[in-house]
């Protein structure tokens, strides 16, 4: 019985974890347009000029991404000007911007 409620417990613990980590569309709107996204990736995400398009990216990559910006690392030729925008991002907003960046087409 108390292998049985350790298996519940921890299913319970993994299902709110990854709940936690979708992230939510319409809080990643509003912070894209409050960031400064749209500055440089465009209204839609479509990307101009040297910034890369991230409509329709992967959720769990544009998440990645942004956590290696906020950690300092370099991801690619734009990381010097991304990372000062990542550095002051919690989780659940990575989590908001990659779920709405990936909800873009």
């Amino acid at each position: 019985m108390k292998k049985l409620m350790l298996v519940a417990a921890g299913i319970v613990m993994a299902t709110g974890m990854a709940t936690a980590h979708a992230g939510d569309v319409e809080a990643g709107e509003a912070k894209y347009a409050a960031s400064g996204c749209v500055g440089c990736h465009g209204p839609t995400g479509q990307g101009q000029a040297i910034f890369p398009k991230v409509a329709g990216s992967d959720a769990e990559r544009l998440a990645d991404t942004l956590t290696k910006y906020r950690a300092g690392e370099t991801v690619g030729p734009n990381s010097a000007m991304m990372m000062p925008h990542a550095m002051n991002l919690s989780d659940e907003d990575i989590a908001n911007l990659a779920a709405y960046m990936a909800s873009l087409e």
